[in-house]
């Protein structure tokens, strides 16, 4: 086990904000959580588990001891009646993985191509896009207890799966007796990602109804698009609305999608008409965060260094790049005056979906 001090982290996060870990450790197995945790110093100090750094904002340097997951491996596990079960370390990049699971004949993950991050952040995001969510394809995973060391399962009930949430973001509850995992009050900071299991379905059914995907199949004249072509369409509509990290600092998608009531929803539209909204199975109303975002004029503003893309409403960027980068401070300062903004004109309070540390 390699502690490293006084760790730049600014290419360690997609949006490229200048920070420093005081101490570091990359993991790579099981036995390296375990090294820190039975580690008469490290042992004892606050940690802050770090993967692709896609969904973060630092506000300061991290005075937490840094766990780096670089746990990696790809594997296609078991078979079942209706699924392939496949499995990924935890620090394996996701968009990779989902490459991968085409490329070996195993379609389902093909709308969350192009995610930013590892395949470890996937479950306590509950990433989605494109009418999937992580949940319909999770299978179970295992991770570290770190505050004893043991390792332990999950199913997707255990994850406690949301949109855009799970078990892994809220702060755990206090232990009934000494060592108690609780499991289902919450995982934040309590347990760290190891690998991930998928089941893929063997009777596979494109997941389609979004305006952008049947924009595709009219220009193209396929009505029954395959995993492959699906896959290709969803990377060519990302990389059209959404600025490539490696080039503009970047944590993806900024703000969660808000939910209200039909009687809420009819109520923008009477002043709106034009509100991008889409109906959810339990009678909800989905409303377009970008949307509103834009319909409020923020396209191009900044704050500092700290920006509102100018293609796509829903995403802040680091307009300083490397040399000058946007502050944590200059983001959220920016994120505030627009969640003001959109409540002050629609009555809608936005909520983050980035990490702020």
């Amino acid at each position: 086990m390699l502690v490293e001090q006084n760790v730049p982290l600014q290419s360690l996060n997609s949006f490229g904000i200048a920070a420093r870990a005081a101490s570091l450790v990359r993991v790579r197995t099981e036995g390296d959580v375990r090294a820190v945790l039975s580690d008469p110093v490290l042992g004892g100090q606050g940690k802050f588990v770090l993967g692709g750094g896609s969904n973060i904002i630092l506000t300061g340097d991290v005075k937490q001891l840094v766990l780096k997951v670089e746990t990696l491996g790809r594997r296609v596990l078991e078979q079942t009646e209706r699924h392939t079960i496949v499995e990924a370390g935890a620090g394996e990049n996701w968009h990779d993985f989902v490459t991968w699971t085409l490329d070996q004949g195993l379609p389902g993950l093909e709308n969350l191509a192009l995610i930013p991050g590892t395949v470890g952040a996937s479950p306590v995001q509950n990433i989605g896009a494109y009418g999937l969510e992580l949940q319909d394809r999770f299978d179970s995973l295992d991770a570290v207890d770190l505050a004893t060391g043991e390792l332990f399962s999950l199913d997707a009930a255990q994850c406690g799966f949301a949109y855009r949430d799970s078990v892994f973001k809220h702060p755990p509850a206090a232990a009934t007796y000494p060592g108690e995992l609780p499991r289902s009050m919450g995982l934040a900071g309590r347990a760290l990602i190891l690998r991930v299991r998928f089941a893929l379905p063997k009777a596979w059914k494109p997941v389609l109804g979004y305006l952008d995907l049947e924009r595709r199949m009219q220009e193209e004249g396929v009505n029954r698009p395959s995993a492959r072509q699906i896959y290709d369409w969803i990377v060519s509509i990302r990389r059209a609305k959404l600025p490539d990290p490696a080039v503009i600092g970047n944590a993806g998608s900024f703000f969660k999608n808000p939910t209200v009531t039909p009687e809420q929803c009819q109520d923008i539209i009477g002043r709106d008409p034009k509100v991008v909204h889409y109906p959810m199975a339990d009678g909800s109303i989905k409303l377009a965060a970008g949307w509103l975002i834009d319909a409020c004029g923020w396209k191009g503003k900044q704050v500092g260094n700290a920006a509102v893309y100018d293609k796509q409403a829903l995403v802040l960027i680091n307009r300083g790049g490397s040399e000058h980068p946007a502050t944590g401070g200059e983001v959220m300062t920016l994120a505030k005056a627009i969640q003001t903004s959109v409540y002050e004109r629609f009555g809608i309070r936005l909520e983050p979906e980035p990490v702020v540390v």
